[in-house]
């Protein structure tokens, strides 16, 4: 194929990584530029009304480009071909097709090339052709992403030198890019994570500063994108004293095919065993385990630092009472499961869920979620919408509830420390050591935060420290 592919719409370190993959099988490939509102604008002029904000940011983005491009004298039409995700409903995400259609007729490029890539049937329609090896690839670039992206935002609010752990990342992205673009061999990413994680390991980290762990779900596109899209709610979360936890895409991938394992028990159960329903079963399930094992590989080189992928099942189960994971569309139950997953784990202080204005499925899930807040109280969930606008409106809300897990986070410390037997003022006054002031150091799982997990896990040392500091008078 002699076109330039252009993709985009998740995080730069995704497409940089993608980009990579997509080049190793011998394709030209660009990634667009992060959408910003300017993208709004022009979808919304161009789309059709009544739309959802991921297809006028990505509509939008795509016509951004692509006039910048004409007027430089390029043509648009043969130079390049567009590759972007689609399905079928209920929600809007299943018109994403026609809509770019629509608006690349409105914008005068009539002629412009889309392939799609259909989510629900793993096939394509277009130039560009889905094989084993290009999909194989596709994985190992996105759960690759994941893990490094995940670490970012587990290590950045504990560094001692600001941007320290962005400028070790971004050096090993550029690194990671290369792999890919090489055939992205699994031992070959490995090495590169080890020589991440060795640079890592140079930098220094104070695991006492006490912050709130705040998850961010929602629908995909909105949870998942860093840009005005969500008003950049990661990083601006980041900069008011949490500790993000974002999804990783692999999730998302693993739901699709923990949903196509469930429609074909169900064909059976109904139709009958066939050689042909029972060989396809077999092969969702083997690649569903194919995949996690690979993401496991990943986080295993961090220690298991980066986040795990919960059990399908478990969150079918979780979500049972509330949603039924038959009912598809955005998410599916996937809002309601992570809520109460969150908190029957107590891996965050807080959940924030992010999605689209007037999203269908969402809403199914917001009027779910209420019952979810009956049963569990104690939660800190706020369900928010972006629309482009509304921005100080919708962070002046999440700044409310995270006061609340600024708190709980607090208690949580403050429990921490009676636990282990010694005071806060004497404790932040003691120096740790080198070897607890690595990236990688270790973190008991009783506790949420990241601060009263590291004095739970290190119980002894401070236990010491704190018994040499009373003995000396201090």
């Amino acid at each position: 194929m002699n076109k330039t592919i252009l993709f985009g719409g998740l995080t730069p370190l995704h497409e940089l990584f993608i980009k990579g993959a997509v080049e190793s099988l011998g394709y030209r490939a660009e990634f667009l530029p992060v959408p910003d509102n300017e993208s709004l604008r022009i979808g919304r002029e161009l789309c059709n009304r009544g739309m959802c904000n991921p297809t006028y940011y990505t509509v939008g983005n795509l016509i951004k480009f692509l006039r910048k491009e004409a007027e430089k004298g390029i043509n648009v039409e043969e130079k390049y071909l567009f590759v972007t995700v689609g399905a079928c409903g209920p929600c809007r995400f299943g018109m994403y097709e026609s809509e770019y259609c629509l608006a690349l007729k409105n914008a005068g490029f009539k002629g412009f090339e889309i392939a799609l890539l259909n989510q629900s049937e793993f096939s394509s329609e277009g130039a560009l052709e889905i094989t084993p090896p290009f999909i194989w690839r596709l994985v190992k670039a996105v759960w690759c992403a994941d893990i490094v992206r995940d670490l970012g935002y587990r290590l950045r609010p504990y560094e001692t030198e600001k941007g320290s752990v962005n400028k070790v990342i971004k050096s090993w992205a550029d690194k990671l890019y290369v792999v890919f673009k090489q055939g992205g061999k699994v031992k070959d990413i490995l090495k590169a994570l080890k020589g991440l994680r060795k640079d890592l390991e140079k930098l220094d980290f104070d695991y006492l500063r006490v912050k709130p762990v705040v998850s961010v779900i929602g629908e995909f596109w909105a949870h998942t994108t860093e840009s005005d899209g969500n008003y950049h709610i990661h990083s601006w979360l980041e900069e008011e004293g949490a500790e993000v936890r974002p999804e990783p895409v692999a999730g998302w991938i693993d739901y699709q095919l923990f949903i196509e394992a469930e429609k074909l028990k169900q064909e059976i159960k109904v139709k009958g065993i066939t050689k042909s329903r029972v060989k396809k079963f077999l092969a969702v399930k083997a690649m569903a385990f194919t995949f996690r094992s690979l993401y496991d590989l990943f986080r295993s080189v961090f220690s298991f630092r980066p986040k795990e992928l919960p059990s399908q099942k478990l969150l079918a189960e979780l979500a049972k009472p509330y949603f039924d994971y038959f009912v598809v569309g955005g998410e599916g139950h996937l809002e309601v499961a992570k809520h109460v997953y969150a908190i029957k784990k107590r891996n965050s202080h807080m959940v924030v869920s992010v999605k689209p204005f007037g999203c269908m499925p969402s809403t199914q899930s917001d009027g779910a979620q209420s019952k979810v807040l009956s049963d569990y109280p104690e939660s800190i969930f706020i369900s928010i919408e972006t629309s482009g606008d509304s921005e100080v409106n919708v962070k002046s809300r999440v700044l409310m509830k995270l006061f609340e897990a600024r708190k709980a986070a607090e208690a949580e410390f403050e429990k921490a420390c009676q636990k282990v037997g010694i005071d806060r003022e004497i404790l932040e006054k003691t120096p740790s050591p080198d070897n607890l002031r690595k990236p990688f150091v270790k973190l008991s799982n009783e506790f949420t935060g990241t601060a009263a997990r590291f004095v739970s896990a290190n119980a002894a040392f401070f236990r010491t420290s704190y018994t040499t500091c009373k003995e000396a008078g201090a």
